[in-house]
């Protein structure tokens, strides 16, 4: 497997890696997706890796603390 690190990537390939990891997920989850599209967008611009992101929303998620915006963000009925 190829090293998915900042360093070790290009943008386009930053892109295809959130695109691939999320799917199509627009039919699971009315509103969700660009939720987690933005989420992602450090990544893609290579200011914080994957995995700061994915403990920042875990600390938030397991907190139940706001998203960065203020705004508590969730998937209706989920």
């Amino acid at each position: 497997m190829k090293s998915i690190l900042i360093a070790d990537t290009t943008r386009e390939e930053r892109e295809r890696i959130v695109a691939e990891s999320i799917g199509n997920i627009d039919g699971l989850c009315d509103g969700c997706s660009p939720g987690l599209t933005e989420m992602y967008q450090d990544y893609i611009e290579g200011r914080r890796e994957l995995r700061e992101i994915n403990m920042d929303f875990h600390t938030r998620y397991m907190s139940g603390a706001a998203g960065p915006d203020g705004e508590r963000r969730g998937c209706p009925g989920g």
